[in-house]
């Protein structure tokens, strides 16, 4: 998916681009890179945070937050260039703690906006405005009971105003019954009237699923091998693997693992990929098709999905409008072993030159990735509503040029997104069977058991899913045919 500010942009919350490219996956934020832990420590939990406390490191987790914000680059892409250009100055432990930091601020950030920006608890003076030397040094007495003296150092000498409000946070924890919901489940103000109109009774069930920090899913590729080798070939490389409850190609690790330098992934073996993201590519029905069209392919994670559909036959073009994500796909589809796919940027005379042509047009829709917010939590800072209001219509013009592609009596359109809003989901499906009579919904139930198999876990006619009700991201799909 795509992101909301920018038209030519990729979503930094995509839950298969970026997700094994642009992050490990492994995290519930902003992942790891090559480089940035040792090959032999793929699932090693920052099982002691004792650099945590350190001045060092605090200070390079509220350098690399100020890096991130107000930047508009992916968080991802930020941490990425920081560690790398940093590196040298932190040995593996502080790493992994800074990291950590950088993770737990970002999930959490709006439990500390709250705790820095009101009054008193105690009857103190007003609270100051957050920034992220002061969220560093809240995170680090809320969640672990550090004391104001050895956190002073971060800050000017002498500013009493500052002293005074991290004195006031001792002995208090990250929660307390006075917060807001937006506090409590941190999450921006804005966007709450969005999230209960989506999720209603289930709202606290489901922010509270989206605080905690998501497992890494691969997906198993079957041009090369079975889910039950992969896992194998995993775990003699130490990482331990469960098979995911829904889609029969997935292989579910702890949100600590990392599998990017492994042989495993080296081989082409396993592709980091949300198990939402899985099912929605999967429902695309590609196997057997003679030409199939991944419309809004990114650096390719769900064309990888369709070529292993495909086995390798018939013609799968991946469109993009960035050459150099449409560069990592290629990479990425050499290495998986799909032979039958082209990549090409988008082009309006290609597109009228193949119209009603089409049997399947996947549309990974740009959207404001809210379903991925617990893997990348940075993205919900970032977010506004005029970014959502500006994705609405771009959507449903990408709707429009990609059903162009779409053949007649049978040939299918299908839309996702890995957004929970209804505004981005079932309200633009809708608005599309407005402007474009001749196709109607195919529920996902009557596709289901043919392409994934097992018991559908939706009531259709769409496919949403949600960390709270599936454990997976947020995911959307509607299959729409066209008569």
């Amino acid at each position: 998916m795509k992101s909301g500010g920018r038209s030519d942009r990729k979503s930094a919350a995509s839950s298969d681009r970026g997700y094994g490219e642009r992050s490990s996956g492994g995290r519930s934020s902003v992942g790891r890179a090559a480089g940035e832990r040792d090959a032999g420590d793929r699932e090693r939990r920052p099982s002691t945070l004792r650099p945590a406390g350190s001045r060092k490191v605090a200070e390079g987790a509220v350098n690399l937050l100020d890096a991130m914000f107000p930047n508009r680059e992916t968080g991802d892409r930020v941490r990425h260039a920081w560690m790398k250009q940093h590196h040298q100055l932190y040995d593996a432990a502080e790493r992994e703690a800074l990291i950590h930091i950088v993770d737990e601020v970002l999930r959490l950030r709006g439990r500390l906006d709250w705790w820095i920006s009101q009054d008193g608890v105690r009857g103190g003076k007003t609270g100051l405005p957050p920034d992220n030397r002061l969220r560093v040094a809240a995170w680090r007495i809320l969640s672990s009971g550090a004391k104001t003296e050895g956190l002073l150092p971060l800050f000017p000498t002498g500013d009493t105003a500052i002293e005074t409000l991290l004195r006031r946070l001792e002995g208090h924890t990250l929660e307390h019954p006075d917060m807001p919901p937006a506090a409590r489940f941190s999450v921006p103000d804005w966007i709450m009237p969005e999230l209960q109109r989506r999720f209603g009774a289930d709202l606290d069930l489901e922010l509270a699923a989206m605080l905690r920090p998501a497992p890494l899913d691969v997906r198993v590729n079957r041009l090369k091998t079975t889910r039950d080798a992969a896992a194998a070939a995993l775990q003699s490389e130490g990482l331990r693997s469960q098979t995911m409850p829904f889609s029969p190609v997935g292989l579910r690790l702890s949100p600590q693992a990392y599998v990017n330098n492994t042989q495993t992934y080296a081989d082409g073996l396993v592709e980091p990929q949300d198990e939402g993201s899985q099912l929605a590519a999967q429902l695309v029905d590609a196997a057997g098709k003679k030409f199939v069209v991944d419309f809004c392919a990114g650096a390719g994670g769900k064309t990888l999905v369709l070529g292993a559909a495909m086995k390798n036959a018939g013609r799968l073009v991946a469109m993009d409008v960035s050459k150099a994500r449409l560069a990592q796909a290629k990479l990425r589809l050499r290495r998986a072993g799909v032979h039958n796919a082209e990549c090409r940027e988008l082009d309006g005379k290609w597109i009228k030159r193949h119209a009603e042509k089409a049997e399947r047009v996947l549309v990974d829709s740009p959207c404001t990735g809210t379903g991925t917010w617990r893997r990348k939590p940075d993205a919900k800072w970032r977010l506004t509503r005029q970014d959502l209001n500006e994705l609405v219509p771009r959507q449903a013009e990408i709707l429009d040029r990609a059903a162009r592609l779409v053949a007649p009596k049978g040939g299918r359109l299908i839309y996702v997104t890995c957004s929970v809003l209804v505004e981005e989901n079932e309200d633009q499906v809708a608005a599309f069977l407005k402007r474009h009579p001749d196709f109607t919904v195919l529920p996902v139930t009557d596709v289901w058991p043919q392409t994934v198999g097992g018991a559908c876990p939706v009531p259709g006619p769409y496919l949403s899913l949600s960390p709270g009700r599936h454990g997976t991201d947020g995911f959307f799909a509607a299959i729409l045919v066209r008569r």
